[in-house]
């Protein structure tokens, strides 16, 4: 029954994914001051809704991974330099250079894409590659390793490119102080909590059980969880700004465009960098999603507590999700019927 379940949540995924994006749009719309309740229920910057779907959401891909393999993934130097290089040097400047040529006369749209281009995905990641059936242990290695480079070097990215590069193309400095411990907080919630639950129950499970019972029985039971808890959080997103949506839809658009163009470049990119170089097609995928997407949780969590709930930084780091979330689906159909132009699986 689990695995019917699972055939049909899968078969279906992008229009099941179209729907809740609907229906989260309608729902904003419909029911009175509910961007206003949703936004209540949160501890700080973090809303306590979406919290608990991206957690769940991570939860079922991370109990899959074999974390004593980890470190053997990570041991192919040249994909893992040019997974990094890509995803910390190109990608961050791309999404600079993208800011400035499309929303010039904007500096808050402008700002918050810049803050979003600075840390790239340690949430999502995880689901879009398994989705496209990625290396499970490869990309938790990389997550691990983002994390750790994020709480080290976001505030020093964000000093570089805000008061040193934006100058240096014409346009004013912009101040954001924002404290390692911060960034580890928000790293903390989002992907520690289920890092930490994932590897919780395999070891209590796996000895108590077995592989087998943990392999066949408990991962089968709890992975339709993964895209459930997606449906439930892209319907909380939606529901967040279905007003802004509705209202502002050029707005939306304008910063929509931009961040397109960065997930296809990126993607494509790292996807053809890691193919050239004979990599399997589960790294290839997992390296490509890994430096395509972003953190948003981290750039919608500075945004609201540097610039405020309502500037204009904050709603560029909210739209990021609400377009990553198509696109991202959309780039895990192309990497599956990429699949068969490798060699190894």
């Amino acid at each position: 029954m689990n695995n019917i379940r699972l055939k049909f949540l899968d078969r279906f995924l992008t229009l099941w994914i179209f729907l809740a994006m609907g229906l989260g749009v309608l729902l904003g719309n419909i029911i009175p001051n509910v961007e206003e309740l949703l936004s209540n229920v949160a501890i700080g910057t973090t809303n306590v809704p979406l919290a608990i779907g991206l957690i769940l959401m991570m939860y079922p891909p991370l109990t899959k991974v074999d974390f004593a393999k980890v470190p053997a993934t990570l041991s192919n130097k040249r994909l893992l330099f040019s997974s990094l290089f890509i995803t910390w040097i190109v990608g961050p400047f791309l999404m600079f250079l993208l800011a400035i040529t499309f929303l010039p006369k904007d500096p808050e749209y402008l700002t918050g894409l810049i803050v979003i281009g600075l840390a790239p995905c340690i949430a999502m990641v995880i689901v879009w590659n398994d989705l496209a059936g990625g290396n499970r242990e490869l990309v938790a290695g990389l997550v691990g390793i983002n994390s750790l480079l994020q709480v080290l070097f976001f505030s020093f990215y964000a000093y570089f490119y805000l008061e040193i590069m934006l100058p240096l193309f014409g346009f004013d400095a912009i101040t954001m102080d924002i404290s390692m411990l911060e960034i580890a907080k928000t790293v903390g919630i989002y992907l520690g909590i289920p890092f930490a639950a994932a590897m919780l129950s395999r070891a209590v499970l796996i000895p108590k059980f077995g592989q087998d019972w943990f392999q066949y029985k408990f991962l089968p039971k709890i992975s339709p969880i993964t895209l459930i808890a997606l449906l439930f959080t892209i319907v909380v997103m939606f529901s967040l700004k279905g007003k802004l949506i509705a209202t502002l839809p050029l707005d939306v658009l304008r910063v929509a465009l931009p961040l397109v163009i960065f997930f296809l470049v990126m993607f494509f990119l790292m996807f053809f960098v890691a193919k050239t170089m004979g990599a399997s097609y589960k790294d290839t995928a997992t390296v490509a999603f890994t430096a395509a997407g972003n953190n948003f949780e981290l750039a919608i969590a500075v945004s609201i507590g540097v610039f405020g709930l309502n500037s204009g930084q904050a709603f560029a780091g909210v739209i990021g999700p609400l377009v990553e979330v198509p696109a991202l689906i959309l780039l895990v159909k192309a990497s599956l019927a990429l699949k068969n132009k490798f060699r190894k699986p």
